[in-house]
């Protein structure tokens, strides 16, 4: 495999056994974050944790795993109050997706990302799916499309609040 070909993906944890990939281009940055810091935003949808302060400017912040059908992350037993957000920019938006853990940085060729099959991801999930790489210990690494997450209807029918 030529490293030229090669693209840097972010890997992190989704949900208890699941691992996700966003590709480099689109991450502005991650940190950790405290749940205390976050302010809540009534009557927004379940997967809209909240506002956070970043850098002077108001970052709205998803909990990745209810948009894309998982449980709640408050309503698990193993829930902390830490969490590690990814900043997310596209085309001059921007969005903050909160996650249980970061894994790595890892390179794949894209070459080999395998088209969604409808039967290994849920509906709730298959819109924001890209794809999917296996990896050497032949794990199923799910591609996410950061487009379609900041593109997502929420962000559309909410957008004079989210703007």
């Amino acid at each position: 495999m030529k490293i030229e070909s090669q693209q840097r993906f972010l890997s992190f944890s989704l949900g208890e056994k699941d691992i996700a990939l966003l590709t480099l281009e689109y991450v502005q940055e991650i940190f950790p974050i405290a749940l205390t810091d976050i302010c809540r935003v009534p009557q927004m949808p379940s997967c809209v944790f909240g506002v956070y302060n970043w850098r002077g400017e108001m970052l709205w912040l998803v909990n990745l795993e209810d948009m894309l059908g998982y449980p709640p992350l408050a309503l698990q037993a193993r829930f902390s109050s830490k969490l590690m957000a990814i900043k997310l920019l596209y085309e001059e938006k921007s969005l903050g997706v909160l996650v249980r853990e970061i894994r790595d940085i890892e390179p794949f060729d894209p070459q080999f990302l395998k088209s969604p099959d409808g039967q290994l991801f849920s509906p709730e999930m298959a819109p924001f799916v890209q794809g999917y790489f296996v990896n050497p210990a032949e794990e199923i690494l799910i591609c996410l499309d950061v487009k379609a997450i900041l593109q997502t209807p929420i962000w559309i029918s909410h957008n004079q609040i989210l703007s």
